[in-house]
């Protein structure tokens, strides 16, 4: 054992860890938890529901992650279920054999519940990725309350958020700012696209879901259209996540009435913004990425009349996308709704390809933000659990 090693290890007592993790996403942060947790706790035992990441580092899964992993209002009313019975055979192990400490990642529809009584039944618990509570439904901070005794969360103004309402709360940063290089090897990945160096490149990202493709497809292509009309050597390069939306995609491009040379990649959507000069995307994750890629990006998104209505009523925050969130002011531009046109989309993205100036001073914001979420979140929500178990023993 290595000195560091030693000097990190807590306790080599046989703790046993709890773990509830729902997607994919939410495996892949626990397998970091895991092995960070490990190092403090060699002779710990985690256990609860997890996917083929944590499973690899030797945790036991009491049914298949992907049982859990359900999208969409139907699919959920179909699995009901199921959902429930595995919830219940979930609570009768944990009040069965309690562990030290009981973690949800992420899914908070199902973990928070999951917490709350294992709480009351004097477990300790904590909670891993903030839900958006601090920009609706602020209701859900006192059913957070109840639920867990520390929250991990992945960016800062989350934490002050829990601090101003006396919950006890770790900013531990983000896994994806640890994972992501400062300095993005832009030429290597237009290589991989077999992109023209010479030539800007516009990535076009208009979602993961096939409701979203179909809201803003076509308002991004016919954005991206307007912007050859004006910089025809602009090369196109859209990701997508599976073959469905591949193909939806591709449907779109031939619906249009003017012919539009676009590369259609599946998958590889982080590749594929490192290898442009701008990025034209939906709201969402992809946002944060982009800004860790140090990629200048117009965020474009439109709901139902009726949805963004109800929406426009429950938000309160100013900004929809992260790296505005972080910076707390509008460092990209946000066209939502009726504001969100070819026109406009186009107009924003050509001024991010030709404004060498507003680059270079995206690119320092972005790298500052990126400093400040590049905390080695793994070890950090490690040490943060380590210090939750320990003060609770005699």
């Amino acid at each position: 054992m290595t000195d560091h090693l030693q000097r990190t290890v807590v306790s080599t007592r046989k703790v046993t860890i709890a773990i509830v993790a729902g997607e994919a996403s939410g495996d892949i942060l626990g397998a970091g938890l895991i092995r960070s947790l490990r190092i403090r706790y060699p002779n710990a035992r985690f256990v609860g529901i997890g996917g083929e990441e944590m499973v690899a580092e030797g945790f036991h899964s009491l049914v298949p992650m992907e049982r859990l992993s359900v999208m969409g209002l139907v699919e959920v009313l179909g699995r009901i279920r199921e959902l429930f019975s595995i919830r219940a055979r979930l609570m009768d192990y944990l009040l069965a054999t309690p562990p030290d400490v009981v973690i949800g990642i992420d899914s908070p529809d199902f973990t928070l519940g999951i917490e709350r009584r294992c709480r009351d039944a004097g477990m300790l618990t904590a909670h891993y990725v903030s839900p958006s509570v601090w920009a609706w439904r602020r209701k859900r901070i006192f059913k957070i309350a109840k639920s867990v005794d520390l929250m991990l969360t992945l960016f800062p103004f989350e934490a002050r958020f829990y601090e101003e309402h006396n919950i006890p709360v770790a900013f531990v940063g983000h896994p994806l700012a640890d994972r992501i290089p400062m300095t993005p090897d832009t030429a290597s990945a237009r290589q991989a696209f077999g992109l023209r160096e010479d030539a800007p490149v516009l990535a076009i990202l208009p979602g993961s879901r096939g409701g979203e493709v179909e809201r803003l497809g076509t308002l991004f292509l016919e954005a991206a259209r307007w912007i050859q009309g004006k910089r025809p050597d602009l090369q196109l390069v859209i990701p997508c996540v599976n073959r469905e939306r591949e193909q939806q995609v591709r449907a779109l491009v031939e619906a249009l009435d003017v012919k539009l040379e676009v590369t259609i990649v599946r998958g590889r959507s982080r590749e594929v913004m490192a290898s442009s000069d701008v990025v034209l995307l939906a709201s969402g994750t992809a946002t944060l990425e982009a800004m860790l890629l140090k990629k200048p990006m117009v965020v474009g998104y439109r709901l139902s009349g009726l949805s963004f209505a109800l929406v426009s009523r429950l938000v309160k925050v100013p900004h929809v996308a992260l790296p505005n969130l972080l910076a707390k002011e509008s460092l990209v531009p946000e066209l939502l709704q009726d504001a969100a046109t070819p026109e406009t989309l186009g107009e924003a993205v050509l001024e991010r390809l030709e404004n060498e100036t507003e680059r270079a001073r995206l690119t320092d914001a972005f790298s500052r933000l990126h400093e400040q979420l590049r905390q080695n979140a793994d070890e950090q929500a490690a040490s943060a659990l380590s210090t939750l178990i320990e003060g609770r023993q005699p």
